[in-house]
Order: C-alpha cells, then structure tokens, then sequence
C-alpha cells in the first residue's frame, strides 16, 4: 500500500504533534498510514450506544488488518427517552452538536484523519454524523448501532413505544398493573435501537438507503455477532475508501436521498425524517424542500408497516431481507447508477438482494395503501407546511373537523390528557414548541401515545408546532411552519376555533379569513416562554435555527 503522507506530522515542527502520538502508544511506521478516526456516539445512559465500545475493537481489527492506523474520539449521545419534558429542549439541537464536535475533531488535528468510521446510536446522531461527514468530506462510512431484539412474553413482541402506549391504557383502566410491569420490564430487552420504526431506526436504515453504510448495516440485530463482523468489514472498506478517494459528497447526491426518502415512503418511517434529510442534504451542498417529499410520496406505495403501526417489528424486517428487500422491491423507482460505500453502484448491490416473506415486505401489486407514509399539509394554518405519518392514522381521521382547544405548551396537554377531560372530536393544539419557540422543537410523544392508549385516535387530533416521535401514531401533525414564536397563525388560534384536516387533499386549515388572521396576529402578545431554558446554549440555538420547514438547523452562509 502506498505510504500515506502527513504534513502535520512532517520536519521539525512535526515534533510537537509527533510525541503526542507516542505518548498515547502509536509507534513511528504508524505515522505513514492512513490514521482513520473512529467517532462513536457513546453513553452509558442508554442501550442504543452501550454495546458500540464492542463493535469499535472490530472496526480497530479491521483497519489495522487493510494497513490503517484506528484512532478513537466520542461524541454526544443522548436517548429521548430521557429528555421527555424539559430535558426534551436539548434533543433535537444536540444534533448541530455532534455535527460540530465531527467538524471540530477533524478540522483541529489539522489533516492528521484520512477518513472516518461513524458510529452512531439513535435519532439524532445518525443525522447528525452523516451532516459532519458532509461537512468535512473526508472518505467516510457509517456503522449504525443496529436495533435491539423485541421483547417477547407469550405470543406478543413488545418494544419501546408498547409502554408509552400502556401509560394511556393503565390510566383508562383497560390493562392491569401486572401488565403495565411486564410491558414495562420486557419492552428494551437488549442493547440497540429500539425495535420499531422510530427515528433511530427509521435513520439507521436510511443509512444504508442513501449508500453511506454497508448492506446489511440498517437491519442486523446490535447483539448478533453477525453486526460484529460488519464492524470488522467496515474497518477494512475505510481503509479501501481512503486509497479510492471516494468521499461522501460523490455518494450524497440529490439522487441518492430520493432513493432515502422512497424507503422511508415505503415503510412508514418516521416524520423526524423531514427535519435530518434536508439537513443532511444542505451540508452536502443541495437543497430538499418539503414539496419533494410529497411529490415522491404520491408516487411511493406504503408496502411495510412496523410498531406501532403495525404488530412488526425491525427484526421482522431483518429476516424478511432488511433494507435490501425492501429496495429490491422499489427497484424499479430508484436511482440504481448511484455511487455507495462499496465501491460499487446501488444496482450491483441488490442483485443478490432476496425479499423473504411476502407479509412484511408487501408485494407492488398488494401495498398497505398506494401512497407513502407521510404526508405534507399546508394551508392558513400552515402555510410553510405540516407533516402527518399518514400510514399510521385511522381511516376515520384523514379528513376531521373539530374544534380547537389551546394548550401553551406539552405539559399542559399531558395533564389534560392524564385527567381524561379530553372529549371526542377536539383538536387538540399545542404551541410555542417550535424550534425557536421550545425552543429545541420538543418532541410530544408521551401526549400523543396517550392519546392512543386512552381510545381517542379514531376521534381527537393533535396539532403542533413541535414534533413528534418516529414511534407515533394517530392523528397527530406536527413541524407546523411558521411557528407561534415565528409570527405563524398557530399563533393566535383560539378554544373553540374549528380546524379543518385532510390529509389526502393535504390541507391544514383554520376556519377564518384572512383578514381575521391577519388582524388576531396584529394584537397577539409577542412575549415567548424562553425563561423555561434561559441562557445557555438554547439561547444561541433559538436565535440562530431555521425553520422546520428548513430542518431546523443553525443558519450558515450556506
């Protein structure tokens, strides 16, 4: 292999750097090879990222097996599940975080990295670390941290979301406290990604859709020790990467996220999607409006469904032939000339690619329903736009009219919620929880999967300038755009006011008229809860982030 060159380490001033390296135990021929930073997204705080310290010593062995010297760093890693009520300000900007801390590293050590391992845990790191690849461009590949196996007792599977679904279901009285427990105790039952399509899978997958992972990568259970040897795979392909000079913006082009965003269509992946495409797309140097997502959801059929939109799981997929199945299924909609991580185009690596069980990875002519899972709404309640996951609402609920009941922010509605005043046919709306407004953009999961256990997805919606989880499901629409702190009409909606929804005709509407609006937002009180967070980090990120139109990312002069 040809001896890699680097400067920083190079003549005189190259002792500085240089017995940095022996101090930690790199020795002198280390210096000559291509030095690979391995970027792990670790935590002991949850099990998306426990097991990744393993699989890095594989990525190690890998590496150093193709001639490559492993050099380890940590990032951020942060679950949800712990951010529910204020925490959940923090969530979706450590992803600019992250991309931050892989642009710092990277750029600091002054080109000491010739490429990097990625290995992300769940939700927004995937985003996040793909978003700091692009930024640095360096050749770079992602080892997702795989989901965990689903709990079993009986004849039922039970996986994250099952619990948040049996808080409802306990507070109607429709499931026992011994239930509540089992549920509770068997629903994470190992490490990994929790085994729905949330976000944090949702991305791992979309991953390997957008070709910046192995095949195989997005599906592969974290406790098999099938994922170790990818990691081993890995660690050799960077190294390969490196001597071809194939970086991530030849990989990331507007061409291969329409291959992403297809899977996601097709398998009702999760609506946080529509803020880490876009973002991860403007590193790369394109833009992604909303108006694509929709286009490409009216021509995308919805042919797999998983908790909690269904009673599968992610292995499910996994042994129904993963995300390579379900590509090799929309083969015919895809862009299969696009470079990957391989080396090799999209269509040469699903020539093996095998769909195992018509069931879970439904037949063209046999789709859950002939659009996608998502779906953009726009409207004078809305006019940048709003995002429902369509493939989990009710049939009763894609077109509802209701009248609105106001809450200023999560806790309120979680309350209301908990003491079963919520009556049929409202809509329920939820401001000041928008990227700006949260600030952080919360994630109102817990309201919404509430909701769902008490019996009210087939009879209340939920509007909200905040998101929801990827592990959703109801009638539940959220990135409302602009947003209340953003001057939107969310803004000045009133108890009573009647909200009109329809999702195939893809409106979000207020019955009121313009002039209405415009003369209810000239008297609003301008004064926004930012005292919930103040100072800080939060401070710097509501003033400077986008809209969730946009993604929700702090502005450059991209």
């Amino acid at each position: 292999m040809p001896k890699k060159g680097h400067k920083i380490l190079e003549g005189v001033t190259g002792a500085y750097p240089r017995q940095m390296l022996r101090a930690v135990g790199y020795v002198d021929s280390d210096m000559d090879k291509p030095v690979i930073g391995i970027a792990i997204a670790y935590s002991e705080t949850h099990p998306g990222c426990f097991h990744l310290k393993m699989l890095a010593e594989q990525v190690r062995s890998g590496i150093l097996s193709a001639g490559g010297v492993p050099v380890e760093f940590y990032t951020t890693s942060i679950c949800d599940t712990w951010g529910h009520g204020k925490g959940m300000h923090y969530i979706l900007p450590s992803r600019e975080l992250i991309t931050a801390e892989i642009e710092t590293v990277v750029c600091a050590h002054n080109d000491l990295f010739d490429g990097l391992v990625l290995m992300s845990s769940c939700d927004k790191s995937p985003g996040a670390m793909l978003m700091g690849a692009a930024r640095v461009n360096i050749p770079s590949i992602m080892l997702t941290s795989g989901p965990m196996l689903p709990g079993r007792f009986g004849d039922k599977q039970w996986v994250f979301c099952d619990i948040k679904e049996a808080m409802g279901k306990i507070t109607a009285g429709s499931i026992s406290e011994d239930e509540f427990l089992r549920i509770e105790t068997d629903s994470c039952a190992t490490a990994g990604v929790c085994s729905m399509m949330g976000t944090g899978n949702t991305m791992g997958c979309a991953v390997e859709a957008l070709g910046m992972a192995l095949p195989g990568s997005g599906t592969i259970p974290a406790v098999y020790s099938e994922r170790m040897r990818l990691a081993r795979h890995v660690g050799e392909r960077i190294v390969a990467m490196v001597e071809e000079n194939l970086r991530p913006r030849d990989i990331l082009t507007p061409q291969a996220f329409d291959n992403a965003i297809r899977f996601i269509l097709a398998t009702g992946g999760s609506s946080n999607t529509l803020l880490h495409i876009p973002a991860i797309a403007r590193e790369a140097g394109h833009s992604i409006p909303l108006e694509r997502f929709d286009e490409l959801s009216r021509q995308t059929p919805c042919i797999a469904k998983f908790k909690p939109a269904s009673d599968f799981t992610i292995f499910d997929l996994y042994e129904a032939g993963g995300v390579s199945g379900v590509l090799k299924r929309l083969e015919h909609l895809l862009h299969l000339s696009v470079t990957t991580v391989t080396g090799k185009a999209l269509g040469d690596n699903l020539r093996g690619a095998k769909i195992l069980n018509d069931k879970i990875i439904r037949p063209l002519d046999a789709p859950y329903s002939n659009e996608g899972g998502l779906a953009v709404l726009k409207g004078n309640l809305a006019e940048l736009g709003a995002i429902v996951k369509q493939s989990g609402v009710d049939p009763k609920m894609m077109r509802h009219s209701g009248p609105a009941k106001v809450f200023e922010h999560e806790e309120d509605v979680r309350t209301y919620l908990l003491q079963k005043e919520v009556k049929p046919g409202d809509v329920l709306v939820v401001r000041n929880e928008g990227p700006k407004g949260g600030p952080g953009m919360r994630e109102l999961s817990l309201p919404a999967a509430i909701l769902i256990g008490l019996g009210l997805g087939d009879s209340v919606a939920m509007i909200t300038d905040g998101r929801f989880s990827g592990a959703t499901r109801g009638p539940c629409i959220g990135h409302v755009s602009p947003e209340a702190a953003d001057n939107g009409p969310i803004g000045i909606v009133q108890d009573g006011d009647i909200i009109d929804i329809d999702i195939p005709g893809r409106t979000l509407n207020i019955r009121l008229s313009n002039e209405e609006i415009t003369a209810r937002l000239a008297v609003r009180d301008q004064v926004i809860p930012y005292s919930r967070c103040p100072g800080g980090y939060l401070d710097l990120y509501r003033q400077n982030v986008t809209n969730a139109a946009e993604g929700a990312v702090i502005k450059t002069k991209k």
